[in-house]
């Protein structure tokens, strides 16, 4: 099976990398078009700003490529964010997979929310084998609305979607790569996919 991991400069490749690694499977950290397109699973990270993260991809011509996938892919924390059509993080345009809107957390609220929370409303086999209520490693200071996409929620003073899905795309808010078993379970059952 070959794994691609979009490598634009938006971080926690590695981490990614090393979770599929401890999983027996290897994944190839690639900003090549064609590579992206051959893949049988392409996994879609990101840590950072939304509108250099849309800067980047847009040099390596992959905010075209990204969109048009067939195989499944699963975007990472930035990465649920940029599937969305809109962040407000700098008013950027997205890749309007999802037609959803990035919002921030209220100013009452300390961002960036940094740690463990839980999940809740699972429904997806991507949540197969993972319980209600299990914890997943949060870090973000925006957030996407509870929508008719939302596949798991969960809550930092208002709730928000944890994770999305839509066709063969697939994205979490939190990081399966530094979610102990919980997410070690998320990303085997995204390989089956």
């Amino acid at each position: 099976m070959k794994i691609a991991i979009i490598d634009y400069g938006a971080g926690n490749v590695r981490s990614v990398q090393f979770a599929l690694e401890r999983l027996g499977v290897s994944g190839k950290l690639t900003a090549e078009a064609e590579e992206i397109i051959r893949a049988d699973k392409v996994i879609f990270p990101g840590v950072g700003e939304a509108s250099s993260a849309m800067d980047a991809l847009r040099r390596y011509g992959l905010d075209q490529v990204i969109p048009k996938l067939t195989q499944p892919v699963l975007g990472i924390c930035l990465g649920l964010q940029l599937l969305c059509e809109w962040s407000e993080e700098g008013n950027t345009d997205c890749l309007g997979v999802f037609p959803a809107k990035v919002r921030s957390f209220p100013d009452n609220l300390k961002v960036p929310q940094v740690g463990w929370n839980t999940l809740s409303a699972l429904r997806s086999s991507l949540f197969q084998g993972v319980r209600e209520a299990s914890y997943a490693y949060f870090v973000h200071s925006y957030y996407v609305p509870v929508n008719s996409f939302t596949i798991a929620q969960s809550e930092y003073g208002i709730p928000f979607s944890a994770a999305m899905a839509k066709d063969n795309f697939y994205a979490c808010q939190f990081h399966p790569e530094k979610s102990s078993t919980t997410g070690e379970q998320i990303l085997k059952n995204f390989l089956k996919q």
